[in-house]
């Protein structure tokens, strides 16, 4: 049980590393379109990121996948910079808030991605372990928790702004969405493994 609790923390540490905020940006992203009346919606979305962060750890793991550290390096910021432009798109299109069918596959395949980012470390840190599912799991339910505390932060903080502050919904979400892409930049040019 111990053990289980080490990797719950570690699920949360993974998530809430200020230092490495990529999950932070991402879900942020993930979020802005959303408020507390859609609160089900976001964290819908913040559930098929665990599993396909977890599946993808799974995968690696047990190396039935392995993938190039230097690409998955790079598609990580890829994937925080193709949200907020997806949040862009929605706003023009004019379908905040609306059908999140769109949202669901990218965020499955975002999380495969950010799973695969974490999998070296993750793998590590298992070599030592004879049930390697026990920890996936805490892994697991560690990512689950922090990320619903993030969504929750991220729809307060659209709360203010919308409700209290009375900023009009595509304004909150274009200026927040241009702030991550601006955030995101830097790290792009980064990771750019060619």
């Amino acid at each position: 049980m111990q053990d289980f609790i080490f990797y719950i923390k570690l699920g949360l540490n993974h998530v809430l590393d200020f230092s490495a905020y990529d999950h932070i940006l991402f879900l942020a992203a993930l979020a802005l379109p959303f408020t507390f009346k859609s609160w089900k919606k976001v964290l819908l979305l913040a559930t098929i990121f665990t599993i396909a962060h977890c599946f993808s750890l799974y995968l690696s793991v047990y190396e039935i996948v392995v993938m190039d550290v230097g690409l998955i390096e790079f598609l990580i910021p890829v994937t925080i910079f193709a949200t907020a432009l997806f949040n862009l798109n929605y706003i023009w299109a004019g379908q905040v808030n609306k059908s999140i069918a769109l949202h669901i596959l990218a965020t499955a395949f975002f999380g495969l991605i950010h799973g695969f980012g974490f999998s070296n470390y993750f793998k590590m840190l298992m070599a030592e372990e004879e049930n390697k599912l026990m920890p996936l799991l805490g892994f697991a339910a560690g990512i689950e928790l922090s990320q619903v505390l993030i969504v929750l932060v991220v729809l307060a903080i659209s709360y203010l702004f919308l409700f209290v502050l009375r900023v009009k919904s595509t304004l909150f979400i274009l200026v927040s969405s241009i702030l991550i892409i601006l955030v995101t930049i830097p790290m792009l040019i980064a990771a750019f493994p060619w």
